[in-house]
């Protein structure tokens, strides 16, 4: 069986497919109305404006592509985003695809880039034109805090994320406190959004600026138009930061105190509103 349509596989978590928006946005001016995107599909629905439909690849009908069964089918091209250091994969699924499979390593390992601009490099090496997406502001004078609980001993504690809060309070800024998705904790006080569809548009709709650890949220945020905050403790925020206007902390180089996250929010606010 062939298909007339062009499946692109992504295999990342949230973030990872936060930071893909440009690459979906080339391939979808590129192979208009042909692109259905094949991975997780809670994060890959974010952006379905650029596929025909998303397909779940949790779904047992995928199960063949990780398996040594082999199908009678044939896209017409395959564009797989991923990490594929043997090539395995991409030896694999290259039966499946009538034109050449299109591979785009997800992320470097060892330049120091960021991963929108090193994945819209690889595609240009296939003839292909890439678009970045732009991302408009949607700074307004709202902090939304999240303290996501890491084991990673040395990212920002939540008593940290607690005191920001209340010296924010303090001067009069407006502040939320996000629940931890996915992971619900007893907290009284946060704002518990756990369908990221609805996070979505409360990010869209609210706007604002958001603080928190690096994580898969940050870059939703960012891709949303707030400004982000974001707090590494082991990824390189050159490579990793949120899309947007994103400020970057690394524990790694400094030690971050409550003060000088509260100093650089409040300038951002003013810049805001003396700008608007």
């Amino acid at each position: 069986m062939e298909f007339d349509e062009v499946l692109l596989i992504h295999l990342g978590g949230l973030g990872d497919v936060c930071l893909s928006e440009s690459l979906f946005l080339s391939l979808s001016l590129e192979f208009q109305n042909k692109l259905v995107a094949l991975g997780v599909k809670r994060y890959l629905s974010l952006f379905s404006q650029y596929f025909v439909r998303v397909e779940n690849i949790e779904s047992l009908r995928w199960l063949f592509l990780f398996s040594q069964e082999e199908r009678d089918l044939a896209w017409k091209r395959i564009v797989f985003i991923g990490k594929d250091r043997e090539g395995r994969l991409r030896e694999k699924w290259e039966r499946y695809s009538k034109d050449p499979l299109i591979f785009v390593d997800m992320y470097p390992q060892r330049e120091k880039i960021h991963v929108e601009e090193y994945q819209l490099r690889q595609i240009e090496t296939y003839g292909l034109r890439a678009k970045k997406k732009k991302i408009e502001p949607n700074v307004k004078p709202l902090v939304i805090l999240y303290p996501e609980r890491w084991s990673e001993k040395k990212s920002w504690k939540i008593e940290n994320f607690l005191e920001l809060e209340k010296k924010l309070k303090e001067k009069g800024v407006k502040t939320i406190r996000l629940g931890q998705i996915e992971a619900k904790t007893d907290d009284p006080d946060a704002l518990y959004i756990e369908d990221l569809q609805e996070l979505k548009k409360f990010f869209e709709s609210n706007g604002g600026v958001f603080v928190s650890n690096d994580s898969g949220i940050a870059h939703l945020a960012g891709v949303c138009g707030l400004a982000t905050f974001t707090i590494f403790s082991a990824s390189d925020p050159d490579i990793w930061h949120p899309r947007g206007k994103n400020i970057s902390f690394s524990l790694k180089a400094e030690r971050l105190s409550s003060e000088m996250l509260e100093k650089a929010i409040l300038d951002v606010i003013s810049t805001f509103c003396l700008n608007h």
